[in-house]
């Protein structure tokens, strides 16, 4: 894990990439220090343009990286998918 900094809180090694499920049944991907919160800022719709017309919203996927690069990459893969391997990876979860 990456060492933790007093001037950067996300530098603990707390990088998130999350998929959520839609009110409408689409997948939205993102990524985030801090999963509880960035979930509440989608379900009162000051996060992503896109989950403001389909909350609420529900986590059904997570994983934790130790840096923002390997994080940021697995987000992108991840928006890569097609849905039946994102349900793929959300059935591991399950």
């Amino acid at each position: 894990m990456a060492s933790s900094t007093d001037d950067d809180p996300a530098a603990s090694g707390d990088h998130y990439v999350y998929v959520l499920e839609c009110s409408d049944g689409t997948y939205y991907t993102g990524y985030t220090t801090d999963v509880e919160r960035r979930v509440a800022e989608h379900n009162e719709g000051t996060a992503a343009k896109y989950t403001r017309g389909r909350r609420p919203v529900e986590l059904i996927h997570a994983e934790t990286y130790d840096t923002k690069s390997d994080a940021m990459q697995r987000e992108h893969a991840i928006k890569q998918l097609r849905r039946p391997a994102k349900e793929q990876l959300i059935q591991k979860d399950a």
